[in-house]
């Protein structure tokens, strides 16, 4: 008994100094993503984690856009090979969209056309969204205004606000999804997300090549917030939540209660119904029920490649499978928005997992969702 007490001794003082180090370190973000993650069964970021965080609420309008019903709505039934796969990773919701009307949804573990779901990465392409409509509104003035003019730590670089839509900002960011001490680590638990991103430089020429790096979208969600002088959850309500007719309030994971800063690179909780309506948005060249809500060459623009060979636009991903063009929504649990406009189809994926394997720059069940996807509208 008394060795027992002993160790347990042992093990709290342990525990006492590393908490101590933390936070002498400036490491205690860490403390919080255990806490988050760990302390509740997890071991890493999981899609319904927004109680655990600050949110920012992106108001939906007094009237909402229903989805119309394909006449054969639900008539389909899953493939086997959709089968396996939704059960391999985890699949909460799927979704196919086929002439602007829902052909078939599928709901699995209690989740439904409500449920609200961690959208990670898939909120680059709204964040990109408000700086396209930042530009409409005459908040900024273009692609190629630098985004010194709206951030003062980086007078002298020559990174625009373009560059980092387009991911080539030249940022001194690496990208990395395990290890506890990496800066999206940081970004993500840290209670101060402002003071992380002003601490990285521009060391490469911005504007010369695709790197896909979350800072550069972070940063972006600040210059939108200093140009317009607006949280990033009120203008995306304004601009797009409402004029669009979403169904239900989101949420929009902040930093801290007190800084209240948005993550931009991630992390908006909301449905699949709602988060289908961005790819309508651009599938519809930025027209929603006759109003225009985007530029339309902008449009354009977001969903073609902007290096040569690289799969990336402004804020959306780029693919030619099947020789059509598709561009997609995505998140690294692999949550998708998959839009593919001649055929005017829409396909839409919330889960817990995405497949290890990558081809061609996407996971391999990206293109699973895709072609499971016509054989069920055939």
């Amino acid at each position: 008994m008394k060795v027992l007490k002993s160790i347990v001794k042992w093990l709290i003082g342990i525990i006492a100094v590393v908490v101590i180090l933390a936070y002498m370190f400036d490491y205690d973000y860490i403390l919080k993503g255990v806490r988050v993650v760990y302390f509740t069964g997890h071991s890493s970021a999981f899609i319904d984690d927004y109680p655990y965080f600050e949110n920012d609420t992106i108001y939906k309008g007094t009237e909402t856009d229903v989805w119309p019903l394909d006449p054969d709505y639900n008539k389909a039934t899953l493939t086997n090979r959709l089968i396996d796969t939704n059960s391999e990773f985890g699949t909460v919701a799927y979704m196919i969209i086929k002439n602007d009307s829902i052909y078939y949804e599928w709901y699995a573990e209690g989740y439904s056309k409500g449920s609200k779901t961690n959208s990670f990465s898939m909120a680059k392409s709204i964040t990109s969204s408000l700086m396209a409509k930042a530009v409409m509104d005459g908040y900024i003035k273009g692609l190629d205004q630098p985004i010194s003019d709206f951030i003062p730590q980086y007078e002298g670089a020559k990174t625009t606000v373009g560059d980092l839509a387009s991911m080539a900002s030249g940022l001194d960011w690496v990208e990395h999804y395990t290890s506890p001490f990496s800066i999206t680590a940081r970004a993500n638990y840290d209670d101060d997300l402002a003071e992380v991103i002003l601490n990285q430089e521009v060391v490469n020429e911005p504007g010369q090549e695709f790197e896909y790096l979350s800072g550069s979208t972070q940063l972006l969600g600040m210059v939108i917030q200093e140009a317009t002088g607006k949280s990033l959850a009120s203008y995306l309500s304004e601009s797009f939540w409402q004029p669009m007719g979403a169904s239900q309030n989101a949420l929009w994971q902040l930093d801290d209660k007190e800084n209240r800063l948005a993550k931009a690179f991630c992390c908006i909780s909301s449905n699949a119904r709602d988060f289908a309506r961005f790819g309508k948005l651009y599938k519809d060249n930025g027209v929603w029920d006759g109003k225009r809500i985007l530029d339309s060459s902008y449009v354009a623009k977001a969903t073609t490649s902007r290096f040569e060979g690289e799969p990336y636009g402004y804020g959306f991903w780029i693919s030619d499978y099947m020789d059509k063009h598709i561009f997609a929504m995505r998140g690294i649990l692999g949550q998708y928005v998959i839009t593919i406009p001649e055929d005017n189809l829409i396909v839409v994926r919330l889960g817990h997992h995405r497949s290890t394997n990558v081809v061609n720059s996407f996971p391999e069940d990206f293109y699973i969702y895709i072609d499971e996807a016509y054989k069920m509208i055939e």
